[in-house]
């Protein structure tokens, strides 16, 4: 999908082709996520569906939960949601970042003279 090392650096277009594209994978784990989440913290916990989605979205923004939890099976689950969380952050950084850090890369390997 990236150019190699002897190849020109991408066009503008191609390059803004791939950040959207990358923003849609990054977005799709988000996504899944934040299903998850939902899901586990309706079963888990019992809260309702919106709570759900309430807690699994401050927890996956990294703000915190926001309803108690009274059972064991709940704490785990969030401990469990939490530490993944923070997982699923530093995957999306990298799948976003991965264009710009390899065009920038790629520009400081090609010659000079490629560049005209």
């Amino acid at each position: 999908m990236f150019e190699r090392r002897h190849e020109q650096v991408a066009s503008v277009d191609i390059f803004v082709k791939r950040l959207l594209v990358y923003a849609g994978m990054a977005l799709l784990l988000i996504l899944t996520a934040l299903g998850i989440g939902i899901a586990g913290y309706h079963w888990a916990a019992g809260f309702t569906w919106i709570d759900s989605f309430l807690n699994a979205a401050m927890i996956l923004g990294g703000m915190g939960p926001i309803g108690a939890l009274t059972s064991v099976g709940a704490k785990v689950f969030a401990a469990l949601y939490a530490l993944f969380s923070g997982l699923v952050f530093i995957a999306v950084m990298g799948i976003v970042f991965t264009p710009v850090v390899h065009r920038v890369l790629h520009k400081f390997h090609v010659d000079a003279k490629d560049l005209h």
